[in-house]
């Protein structure tokens, strides 16, 4: 079952890495994607839409090699309900935008909404893969096993 928690850190964290590394390149861009779900207030739009992509890789480095696995991956749960939660938000309200999850989220697309469940799907994945490192912080190769070593 450790090496179960090897695959969640590696999957996690890879899908976090890359989520905030193509969004970094282009601030404005995430700020819009975070603009066009309409949830929340203008004031701290910019705040959110530039700290998020290094938010991300922060919580997909540290869980690609181990690093606070328990905290990383709570702030990994927290994220990813926020995320399904804007999704279905969008959804339900008849929007149809690109998520910006990968970068993009230029804005309003023709029938997008169809790709909704799938995203939700995906992040419901994640999401799961996150609660198992919650539960199961310790595995294999994992920088918390030399930084603070567990008598057995």
């Amino acid at each position: 079952m450790q090496w179960l928690g090897v695959l969640a850190r590696l999957v996690v964290g890879t899908v976090w890495v890359a989520a905030g590394a193509l969004k970094i390149p282009d601030p404005t861009e995430s700020v819009r994607a975070v603009r066009n779900y309409r949830i929340l207030p203008e004031a701290v739009v910019p705040l959110v839409g530039h700290s998020l992509p290094v938010l991300e890789v922060l919580i997909g480095v540290c869980l690609l090699v181990g690093l606070l696995v328990r905290a990383n991956a709570v702030v990994s749960c927290v994220l990813l309900l926020a995320f399904i939660a804007g999704i279905a938000s969008a959804w339900a309200r008849g929007l149809s935008i690109e998520c910006g999850c990968f970068g993009g989220g230029a804005g309003t697309l023709e029938d997008y909404a169809s790709k909704y469940p799938w995203e939700i799907a995906r992040d419901v994945g994640l999401l799961l893969a996150s609660g198992w490192l919650v539960l199961r912080p310790r595995s294999p190769w994992a920088l918390d096993n030399r930084l603070f070593p567990v008598d057995d």
